[in-house]
């Protein structure tokens, strides 16, 4: 059945202006919208005029005209002509329509090695390795050799999905046909090796390379970060620089990444140098990297200078500053920049919801972060998933409201995931609430039977109201079971070199002064009649001996280090694995005012500003 729209594709798109008659060209569409059936191809001069407008249509994506030259096509018989059918697997390969560039392939009744490279490129673009490895089987069984871009293709597509026996096999193949020098082929080899967690393996393809391009030594680099291994990727760059390898926004982006990881701000300030001095200050990219570098390095300012920098700003780039906001306390900015986004006429995603709700979280602001999920709720943009289901259980949990977030928990249209249970155990350890943190514990325990923190946080619960019985038999449990308990430990950057403590540290060499310092601390402190808080000490032991305990936790040895080794005027930055614990909390705000130093603490939740004997937080964490 047609339908009886009509249309001239001259009037539509300027673009195709000397390609088409200036008469009457009113073709009609079919219900399919590819036939045209009531035109002649002569008008467009033959079968080269189709393709060359196919070509343009693929080069600005212009999907409904592509369609139409593609029904002219058909009309004209070029169907069985592999150049046109080259040409129209591409157009719908740019535009994202991978189906319609599959149905195109799999009608042809011959293809060159264009097609198949092609047809592999464009499902490998979308993520769909299973299917461009289905294609490349297909070449193989019909004889056809690969070349290069087909092999680099389909290992692409083996990096997407993980395939590391078919990145092995491919691998053995470009060995065989000779292409195992080849920069292309390599480059995608270090790069599925990399992304399948075999970092060492591509550092051996990477070494036996005769030719390297940019984009390989940005794999190499990206590899090292993907695997955890930031400072092996920051002495890679260091080591590219010195070789003159032109820099690219991903290569920049990803030892950002690394410089963030570690809180290694002396080498990402430098590397802000280099990015200004290389032309990338603009590019929002690298602009999104540099803000989360500052922002996990405590530098909350700088980070809001290098956005406000940025004239052209993308969602990425605003996720990003509201983000640091959250994780720095400072609720009431990321609401704002949330509040002004939606006025600039960009409208949130996920991920902006999240960072949002988790601001609400840090600050008790039940109020705010009711009205941004029911925002959440009402709105058709953005669709709601467990984790703005887990920020809400957050919210009210750290605010007292524990039945509240067990009810919403027990009404959402998922199943919880271990950290919507683990917010709420941690809230009912706060709040006391026992009865309801053996529910969160026994859902942890099923879900993450190898997770010895869970127990911890159990047995601290039990600790917390002197139910010494239940401690014991959770700290028994623990022992059975093979969960490993983290070891607590702090670290600090002084002078380009990172100096990591654990509770009771006494291998630095520098330990014996650390002692000291914290001594004469306690002695200062003591004049100002503070008593530390043994109740943060959950071990069934004297109070004495709870203070001893205390007294040398890993955060303040970093901090004692701190104090005799860098000089005054500027900030101390700690970083701790674990949380801080509340009797450390008021000590590094005590410590901040009797010695008028900035200390800025980074744990596993968010940062805490100390400066002048108050924290940013306002004992809200």
């Amino acid at each position: 059945m047609l339908i009886s729209k009509r249309w001239r594709l001259r009037s539509i798109n300027p673009k195709f202006h000397g390609f088409l008659p200036k008469t009457g060209f009113l073709p009609e569409i079919s219900s399919k919208g590819l036939g045209i059936v009531s035109c002649s191809s002569g008008y467009f001069g033959g079968s080269s005029n189709i393709r060359r407008l196919l070509q343009i249509c693929a080069r600005d994506r212009l999907i409904r005209e592509g369609k139409c030259c593609h029904g002219l096509a058909l009309q004209s018989g070029l169907l069985v002509d592999v150049l046109t059918c080259n040409i129209l697997i591409n157009f719908y390969s740019k535009c994202g329509i991978v189906d319609m560039a599959r149905q195109v392939f799999d009608r042809m009744p011959q293809r060159s090695m264009v097609t198949w490279n092609t047809m592999i490129a464009a499902h490998s673009q979308q993520g769909e390795g299973t299917e461009a490895l289905n294609v490349f089987l297909q070449m193989r069984r019909e004889g056809t050799l690969p070349s290069e871009f087909t092999l680099s293709s389909v290992i692409c597509a083996c990096a997407a999905s993980s395939a590391i026996a078919e990145s092995q096999q491919l691998h053995a193949l470009a060995l065989k046909v000779a292409m195992d020098s080849n920069v292309y082929v390599c480059t995608a080899v270090v790069d599925v090796y990399a992304k399948c967690g075999m970092i060492r393996d591509a550092q051996f393809v990477f070494n036996a390379m005769t030719e390297r391009s940019s984009v390989t030594w940005s794999s190499m680099v990206a590899g090292y970060v993907q695997n955890s291994l930031f400072e092996e990727a920051i002495s890679f760059f260091g080591f590219s620089v010195k070789k003159g390898v032109q820099l690219t926004k991903f290569t920049l982006s990803a030892v950002l990444c690394a410089c963030a990881s570690l809180a290694a701000i002396t080498e990402g300030t430098q590397l802000h140098a280099i990015v200004v001095r290389a032309g990338f200050g603009s590019n929002l990219f690298v602009a999104s990297s540099l803000i989360d570098f500052y922002s996990k390095c405590g530098c909350i300012s700088d980070a809001y200078l290098v956005f406000g920098h940025i004239e052209e700003k993308n969602l990425i780039l605003w996720n990003a500053m509201i983000t640091g906001f959250s994780k720095h306390a400072r609720p009431c900015e990321a609401m704002i920049l949330f509040e002004k986004m939606q006025q600039l006429g960009l409208q949130p995603n996920e991920v902006t919801y999240i960072s949002v709700l988790s601001a609400c979280s840090h600050m008790g602001l039940v109020k705010n972060g009711r009205g941004y999920f029911d925002l959440l709720l009402k709105g058709n943009a953005v669709r709601p998933n467990v984790l703005h289901y887990s920020c809400m259980v957050d919210v009210l949990g750290r605010a007292g409201k524990i039945n509240e977030a067990w009810e919403l928990i027990s009404s959402m249209p998922f199943r919880a995931i271990p950290s919507m249970w683990g917010s709420l155990l941690n809230s009912c350890r706060v709040h006391g609430n026992i009865e309801l943190g053996r529910v969160a514990a026994q859902h942890l325990f099923e879900l993450e039977p190898d997770n010895a923190a869970n127990l911890v946080l159990l047995s601290n619960i039990y600790a917390a109201n002197k139910q010494w019985g239940g401690v014991s038999t959770a700290r028994k449990l623990l022992k059975d079971s093979s969960a490993k308990k983290e070891i607590g430990k702090s670290w600090i950057n002084a002078k380009g070199k990172v100096h990591i403590f654990i509770v009771g540290e006494n291998h630095h060499p520098r330990i014996a002064e650390v002692y000291a310092k914290l001594e004469d601390l306690r002695n200062e402190i003591d004049r100002l009649e503070y008593k530390l808080e043994v109740k943060y000490d959950l071990h069934d032991v004297e109070a004495d001996q709870k203070e001893k305990l205390l007294r040398y936790h890993s955060e303040r040895l970093a901090l004692g280090f701190g104090l005799i080794e860098l000089p005054s005027g500027i900030p101390i930055r700690i970083y701790k694995n674990l949380r801080v614990c509340g009797d450390c909390h008021l000590f590094l705000k005590i410590v901040s005012k009797i010695t008028g130093r900035e200390i800025i603490a980074r744990d596993t939740n968010r940062f805490h500003h100390f400066n002048g004997g108050n924290c940013s937080c306002g004992d809200f964490w």
